[in-house]
Parts: C-alpha cells; structure tokens; sequence
C-alpha cells in the first residue's frame, strides 16, 4: 500500500514539476513578445527586405485584410519571441529530463542540446540570407511583363514562416543522425549503403517542403544531403570513442 501511495506521489510531484515548467516557457515568451511589440512593424520591415527590395519601382507589398496590417506583425512577433525563447525551452525541457539519465547519457546530452540550438538558428539564417534572395529574385523575374507583383503581407508571412520551420528541422538531420547511431538503432555501414536512397529522399521532401521550383527544391535537399554526411561522419567517430571506452 505504501509502494502505491509512493508511486502516485512521484507521479504528481512529475506533474507539478511539468506544469511549473510549462509557465516558465509561457513566460519567457510573453515576456519576449511584450519587449519586441513594440517593434512589430521594424520587424515585418525587416524581415520583408529580401522581397521588397526586388519589387519593380512603383511597387509596394499589399493587405487585403482588413486586419492584415496589424495582426501579420502580431503573428511575426509572436513567432520570433517563441524562436528568440528557444534555449530557454530547451533548456526546460533538459531539466525535467535529466534526473532520469545515466551520467554517460548526460555527457552526450548537452552537447547535442546546445548544437540542437546552433543548428536552429543556423538553418533559419541560411533561409533568410542565402535562399530567400535567390527564389525571390526568380519569382519576380519569371512573371509576365503586364503583371504587376505586389505580394499580400499575410501571404508572405506564412511563406516565410513556413520555410523557417522547414530550414529550422532539417538543419537537426546530424543530430538525428548522431542519435541514431549513438543508440545502434542503426550503424554506419547500413546508412552508408542506402546513401542513394537518402539523396533521392532529400529532394523529395525538398519538393514537399518548398515551392514548386527546382531551386528552392534544391537549395533544401543538398544542404540535407551533406548534413547527412555530417552526421554519419560524427556518428562514426562518437560510436568508435563509446565503443573503446
């Protein structure tokens, strides 16, 4: 009886733990969100650049919402404030996580916690810098001549936001990759071996998660490809380190 009465309060305790942790995360956002606010318009500006500096001269972006010019900021700080929140999330999640790890487990933990948080960031900023200049100069240089482009704010939002997520987790493939390994779900070998399968599944899902073009297409399944062989590399090294020890 004693056992049953522990066992529920661990689960509880769990619970409440969770449940305090969930806040923290709820506001470490609103308190993002509550700071750049105020900036939401320079934001939208900011992140409009890579489009509306191509736009033919006369040109602008358009609304054709009612509320699109004050709720498409809204939702782009709402998002940034969650991306901005992002250690801090993970980190929470750590937390809760790490009492029930082996010391082994948490020496590879942290590692990929804080290369999970770099490599986030890192495909967001290859989106912004390298892939949206290039499908957007495609897109408005592909139209007809009497077409005018002038692309609803909302519209684009969720374009953006979109590849932001899609850049975001698949730059996560080494780590996916390295986990994979490092718990012998798989091995080195057998991934090496369906290497043709990898590359033909990184551009189809560069098609399922991208615009109808070939270069977007391919500007998300080669990085995919060679963040595969990243993992696989790092894997193979991690797993020969382990086995030794």
């Amino acid at each position: 009886m004693s056992k049953y009465i522990d066992k529920e309060q661990s689960v509880a305790t769990h619970l409440i733990e969770l449940r305090q942790r969930l806040l923290r995360c709820f506001m470490a956002v609103l308190i993002i969100f509550l700071c750049l606010f105020y900036f939401a318009n320079e934001l939208y500006t900011w992140l409009s650049a890579p489009l509306s500096t191509l736009l033919p001269e006369g040109t602008s972006m358009i609304a054709t919402d009612v509320t699109s010019p004050f709720f498409a900021p809204f939702k782009l700080t709402l998002v940034l404030s969650a991306f901005l929140a992002m250690p801090f999330l993970l980190h929470q999640a750590w937390s809760f996580i790490a009492p029930g790890l082996y010391l082994h487990e948490k020496r590879l933990a942290i590692p990929l916690l804080l290369s999970s948080i770099f490599l986030f960031y890192l495909g967001i900023s290859f989106a912004y810098f390298v892939v949206f200049p290039l499908i957007f100069d495609f897109f408005t240089s592909v139209g007809p001549e009497n077409i005018a482009v002038m692309t609803d704010i909302s519209s684009y939002l969720n374009f953006v936001i979109k590849l932001f997520f899609a850049f975001g987790i698949v730059f996560e493939i080494p780590v996916a990759t390295l986990l994979l390994l490092w718990s012998r779900v798989v091995s080195v070998e057998e991934l090496t071996s369906k290497r043709a399968y990898v590359i033909v599944g990184c551009f189809v899902l560069g098609m399922l998660m991208t615009p109808p073009d070939i270069i977007s297409q391919s500007l998300l399944a080669v990085p995919m490809w060679m963040l595969f062989e990243l993992g696989i590399l790092l894997g193979g090294l991690i797993v020969k380190h382990t086995t030794r020890d």
